[in-house]
């Protein structure tokens, strides 16, 4: 029985299909299949139930994979403790977070840690909401996270940043005094929102304030919505560093009352870190994210 076998296992039942698993691997699929092939002709029982909707663990796969997960586990703390001795000679520090910051704000820093500390590792993990960095922080797949503030109570957590909620408007749109109303944006029905978890924040606030304002939330990409915007389609209330780059036509405004969401730094509470871990989470906290984030 191989490693790769093992990890080709964990990685298919994880994403539900061998295609994702071979991306996710950097594997071809068919190297995918000949190990998950090779691994049930070993164990002598089948691992997945193939169909035309992805693999789905069989009873004996779902029992495995738990053994599996296990091995790959003692496999990292293994790594884990190899670096501990290498100190700040290597290793390796993953961070979680959600597009807006890994595009806008982590490059900058990860770039004055490399100059620091050129033999240590950097990789940002993109996730799609700050529920999924956190998961990613319980699991074990990244060693800390860009999470919004107030967080859960097992981890510590350090304010870097709050970004403004803003209205974009189409370029054609007319506002009087230059000050935004309610009533302006739902001139332009149905108002693109974030349907993302990320975006619970700005629909209660929306909900409190102007529950007139006819909003749809179908589409995931912030890209999408603010294109839609720059068309004369919609208007649109996202976070300033998620709407970014803004075209120069679409009209920015701040919301007729006042909105941020707050991020921070997230470990999970009294974790065992490797000293590159502590390094990057020094720089961090000293790292003035908000200048950054006004000038971007």
């Amino acid at each position: 029985m191989k490693l790769s076998q093992i990890r080709a296992f964990v990685a298919v039942a994880e994403c539900g299909n061998f295609s994702e698993a071979a991306s996710e691997l950097q594997l071809s699929q068919p190297a995918i299949s000949h190990a998950i092939a090779t691994l049930e002709e070993e164990l002598g029982v089948p691992l997945f139930a193939r169909g035309r909707y992805g693999a789905v663990l069989t009873p004996a796969g779902e029992r495995i994979l738990y053994h599996a997960r296990t091995v790959l586990q003692h496999l990292e703390m293994m790594q884990e403790e190899a670096n501990l001795h290498k100190g700040l000679h290597g290793g390796h520090v993953r961070i979680a977070s959600f597009r807006s910051v890994a595009t806008h704000l982590l490059p900058q820093v990860i770039a004055k840690f490399h100059h620091q500390f050129p033999e240590i590792a950097v990789t940002i993990i993109e996730r799609l909401a700050y529920l999924d960095v956190e998961q990613s922080l319980r699991e074990g797949r990244a060693d800390i996270g860009i999470t919004y503030l107030p967080a859960p109570e097992e981890f510590e957590t350090w304010e870097i940043v709050q970004d403004e909620y803003v209205a974009l408007l189409p370029p054609h749109a007319k506002i009087e005094n230059f000050q935004i109303t309610w009533q302006d944006l739902a001139v332009y029905s149905p108002v693109m929102l974030s349907c993302l978890p990320c975006g619970r924040p700005l629909h209660e606030h929306i909900r409190n304030l102007a529950p007139f304002l006819n909003t749809a939330s179908h589409i995931q990409e912030d890209s999408t919505i603010v294109s839609m915007v720059n068309q004369g389609l919609t208007a649109a209330i996202l976070p300033r560093l998620a709407a970014i780059p803004i075209p120069p036509q679409v009209q920015v405004y701040g919301l007729p009352v006042p909105l941020k969401r707050v991020m921070a730094v997230a470990v999970l509470s009294n974790a065992l870190h490797i000293p590159a871990v502590f390094k990057f989470l020094e720089l961090l906290k000293k790292f003035d994210f908000q200048s950054l984030a006004d000038s971007t």
